[in-house]
């Protein structure tokens, strides 16, 4: 599903999420008006036929329901905003913050021609330290990261990260971000990004001993779920980082780079019949 800064209608992105929902699993417009608080269990697809408007209130349940926050959940009450002004006057105002928020936030889809972002840690590390060390050579930057890299390779992936656009040049050693966030899309990801998990996971199972508590964060629970359960639960994580997300691109003047992962996985196989006693 494209990006919510693709859409100047409200009405085309409720359709695309319900299209996609119901794609990748069961889905109804029952249940999609449910989790938005309505009772009418056809209302928000008479909403996407254009025979019924969001008002302020019923956005926000709606958006919350999709698991919009930050930029994200303020793009769609502009959108909503937009949409549904009698006013010219009011319309552009709603559309030039919808391209304020649009221009601030932009987000980069990688795909099959970017393959090579997701081969190492090293590609989405040194796309966030870069910019953050103007006129740094690149045995300088080598020697910022806590897992080995070489100058040799920064150096090269420096090269594929101006190429490929994920970083451009502004002055003699002085590097931008193009986008302040990416992502992989749907299509690459599940392919590529297998060999960072691993990686990543191996150094967050280092950063254990490597750091004092109060340089990382560990938490972890064991719980039993079912499929609703599951798919909720995953629904929140993505919605979870999404807010980490915004949160971070709120400031300016960062000076270090952080991973995160969530890490959601069975550790037994489904019962199959329930066990009586």
């Amino acid at each position: 599903m494209k990006s919510i800064l693709e859409y100047k209608d409200y009405h085309l992105y409720l359709q695309d999420y319900y299209d996609e929902r119901k794609r990748l699993g069961a889905f109804s417009w029952r249940e999609f008006c449910k989790s938005a608080g309505f009772s009418s269990p056809n209302f928000l697809k008479l909403v996407c036929m254009g025979q019924s408007k969001l008002s302020k209130v019923k956005a926000i349940s709606v958006a919350r329901s999709m698991g919009l926050v930050g930029f994200e959940e303020d793009y769609f009450y502009e959108l909503v905003t937009f949409c549904n002004a009698e006013k010219d006057s009011v319309k552009k105002t709603a559309l030039l913050e919808m391209q304020r928020i649009a221009l601030e936030h932009k987000v980069r889809v990688v795909d099959g021609d970017a393959f090579q972002y997701y081969e190492s840690w090293k590609y989405p590390v040194l796309r966030e330290l870069i910019p953050m060390m103007p006129g740094a050579c690149p045995r300088d930057i080598a020697e910022e990261c806590k897992e080995h890299v070489s100058a040799e390779e920064v150096r090269d992936i420096l090269n594929f990260l101006l190429k490929a656009g994920f970083l451009k040049k502004d002055g003699d050693k002085v590097y931008s971000q193009t986008e302040q966030t990416v992502i992989g899309s749907k299509e690459a990801l599940p392919i590529a990004i297998r060999a960072m998990h691993k990686e990543m996971a191996n150094m967050a199972a280092r950063a254990v001993d490597r750091y004092s508590p109060s340089e990382r964060y560990f938490a972890g629970i064991t719980l039993s779920v079912n499929e609703e359960a599951n798919k909720r639960i995953i629904a929140e994580i993505d919605a979870c980082c999404k807010k980490i997300l915004s949160i971070a691109n709120e400031y300016n003047d960062q000076n270090q780079v952080f991973r995160m992962n969530f890490q959601f996985f069975p550790v037994t196989d489904k019962i199959k019949e329930p066990c009586h006693a």
